[in-house]
């Protein structure tokens, strides 16, 4: 499915009180001043996917709204979709001032957010993800999932149910005489849930690597890839979902104490963590200068998009990449230009400086955004 984005229409949505654009499947370079709204078209178009979209932010936050205001108005996002010989409209919101619950829609008709992942995939890089190495192992998780979902989108799923799972343990583990039978009913959920996590993070771990090493004639540093959790280390292994799950079950219940001392579950996979290496430099990711540290993230991207754009029968990822180009070098950004046109991905790119994109002109549509005014540049 070559899906791409068309048209795009944003609502009441951030510092928007309307905005369109209409790439007509085109890549985007969006330049301009910090706080001009750049950032907020990709958030846009990042919410036409389950989920709470690139920045993570509540539904309230996201509507237009005077400094005055506590809640933001009923926003929406829409686009037309080229799929193929085909088009559909895809569009969420919300209805009310403040409001809580995200509607989605395809074509008019009320649709559950986990329609959206068959209709569209975009895949996100932005700032926040630069200190990826640094921060916690939780940060690199929550990366590596969103990985796997481009490619499994019951993945989220799982995620959830486990989640709600070891939320409800902690509860029960906590009361003075916790309900034996409730709890190995929750232990249950939880195992389940988590073995097919692990095997999912495990496999898109393998198949990652497989991929970054066919692309290594690129110029951007290689990442050697290792998942450090029992559990996706047990999965990476080559044991299946049905023996890691009765091995966690086994262990939840046999931690009870340990983990109503500690006041947390200290086994699972809420515990492992993605460790990335620079193979030329021999040394962890966390160690490299910071443009390196991008360039490995951005090449773990790509060689996600690169893998997932072969898959006819899935919709084709579409990059969104904010202030990406100012960290990398003009060869290494040449090269991105150039990997995005090869791999046939619409791409939305941001940056302060029209400079960044010169390469791209003729080749992509540029806007000006300026004060939430956006002016396409003539080719």
């Amino acid at each position: 499915m070559r899906s791409a984005l068309n048209h795009l229409r944003l609502t009441d949505f951030r510092c928007y009180d309307r905005a369109d654009l209409a790439p007509a499947g085109r890549s985007v370079f969006l330049f301009g001043p910090n706080g001009a709204g750049k950032t907020n078209i990709l958030e846009a178009i990042s919410l036409l996917s389950p989920g709470r979209g690139l920045r993570g932010a509540a539904l309230a936050e996201m509507g237009r709204r005077a400094p005055d205001e506590d809640d933001g108005a009923p926003w929406a996002v829409s686009a037309r979709v080229a799929d193929g010989e085909e088009a559909f409209v895809i569009g969420t919101g919300v209805e009310s001032r403040g409001g809580a619950r995200r509607l989605v829609r395809i074509d008019g008709e009320a649709v559950p957010p986990g329609e959206m992942a068959r209709r569209l995939r975009p895949m996100w890089l932005t700032p926040a993800q630069d200190r990826l190495f640094l921060d916690g192992a939780a940060e690199r998780r929550r990366f590596l999932d969103r990985l796997v979902f481009a490619a499994e989108p019951l993945h989220a799923a799982h995620v959830g149910a486990y989640e709600r799972a070891l939320r409800e343990r902690g509860r029960l583990l906590a009361e003075e005489v916790p309900d034996g039978d409730w709890l190995r009913a929750v232990e249950a959920r939880m195992a389940a849930a988590g073995a097919r996590m692990a095997v999912a993070r495990a496999g898109a771990v393998r198949v990652l690597d497989e991929e970054i090493l066919r692309r290594a004639d690129r110029p951007f540093p290689r990442a050697a890839l290792t998942l450090t959790g029992t559990w996706e280390t047990q999965a990476a292994g080559g044991d299946g979902a049905d023996e890691i799950e009765s091995d966690l079950r086994l262990a939840l219940e046999r931690g009870r104490g340990r983990d109503r001392a500690a006041g947390r579950a200290l086994t699972g996979p809420h515990r492992g963590d993605l460790a990335v290496r620079h193979v030329e430099k021999g040394r962890p990711a966390a160690e490299c200068s910071t443009g390196e540290q991008k360039a490995l993230i951005l090449n773990l991207v790509l060689a996600q998009a690169a893998r997932l754009s072969r898959v006819e029968s899935e919709p084709n990822p579409i990059l969104l990449l904010d202030e990406v180009a100012a960290h990398l070098d003009p060869h290494r950004r040449a090269s991105l230009f150039d990997e995005i046109e090869a791999l046939s991905l619409q791409a939305f790119l941001t940056g302060t400086d029209e400079a960044l994109f010169e390469t791209l002109k003729g080749r992509a549509i540029g806007v000006h955004v300026d004060a939430s005014r956006l002016t396409v540049l003539e080719d």
